[in-house]
């Protein structure tokens, strides 16, 4: 069938449902097509047998009304789904809280506080090898503004990162693209370039969150420009949120481009969530990396001047 030249006749979660309706609709002697789609899996038949299809189906769900058994197993169902994305908007929540705590030990900027002079992303120190600086600047931030909107803006896209991929691999690959995009802007700025914050990983999440929409776009038959409105999407949020006055706008840019090339990588090699091992394991490496890299930006032979 032609894309053209079908219309969508239902989406439903379950595949064995699509595969059901699908037969019904063959043996009435219908075209069908089931695809994988975002949200479950969609049924479709040619546009113009589109009215003889939703008749066929509707007959057969009057005759064949779902067991009690069914519903149950349905409900469950939503209702599993419903507390995993409510599960992943609390993990979210807690990251960006754990911002605002850590923004309560360490005060405003100021280079006079060992946080600041340890763990800010500067160019010079990052290119001499200081390159825990790219982590432990996330954490950073220069006032209460600064880091209640990238608490906020936060909290909006790692949930939408940890729906697709899970928090665990979620968190991982927001903390990488957000290391890489310092590592990238200390490469292009001027040595004496500072910056803190967690807007860099913040973007990169929306990087991710538009190349897993490229390849989920190309999958779904886009082309050209089409199958790359996510990225374009994407630019257009650092366009209206990351070029405020006093932005590092530059570290937006880069968080933003690692974020995408995660993203599609991910996509590309099919990634899922993995299993609830694999994501406490992903999710405590995070951490540590985090600790550690703290651990090493504090210890007085390594904090010096360059």
């Amino acid at each position: 069938m032609e894309e053209a030249t079908t219309r969508r006749l239902a989406l439903v979660p379950r595949r064995e449902t699509a595969d059901e309706w699908a037969l019904v609709l063959a043996s009435q002697g219908l075209a069908t097509r089931v695809r994988n789609v975002e949200g479950g899996f969609a049924l479709e038949v040619p546009s113009e047998q589109a009215e003889r299809a939703a008749a066929a189906l509707a007959a057969y769900e009057a005759e064949n009304p779902p067991r009690p058994a069914d519903a149950a197993a349905r409900a469950e169902l939503e209702a599993r789904e419903s507390r995993i994305g409510s599960g992943h908007v609390r993990i979210a929540f807690a990251i960006g809280a754990a911002l605002l705590l850590f923004f309560l030990v360490t005060g405003p900027r100021s280079l006079r506080v060992d946080w600041f002079e340890c763990g800010s992303a500067e160019s010079a120190r990052i290119l001499v090898g200081e390159l825990w600086r790219t982590v432990t600047a996330l954490t950073l931030h220069a006032n209460l503004a600064h880091v209640l909107s990238n608490a906020l803006a936060g909290t909006l896209f790692l949930s939408a990162v940890f729906a697709s991929l899970g928090p665990g691999l979620g968190i991982a690959l927001v903390l990488l693209a957000g290391a890489g995009g310092n590592l990238l802007n200390a490469l292009f700025q001027s040595p004496f370039h500072i910056s803190v914050g967690a807007s860099t990983s913040v973007f990169g999440a929306v990087g991710i969150l538009a190349g897993l929409g490229v390849v989920r776009s190309r999958r779904r038959g886009r082309r050209g420009r089409r199958a790359w409105a996510p990225i374009a999407a994407g630019v257009a949020l650092v366009a209206m949120l990351g070029t405020g006055e006093r932005s590092d706008v530059w570290a937006h840019v880069y968080g933003l481009a690692v974020g995408s090339a995660l993203g599609l990588a991910a996509g590309l090699a099919g990634a899922r969530p993995p299993a609830l091992r694999w994501q406490l394991a992903l999710g405590a490496g995070a951490l540590a990396v985090v600790l550690a890299c703290w651990a090493l930006a504090l210890e007085p032979d390594l904090c010096r001047p360059v």
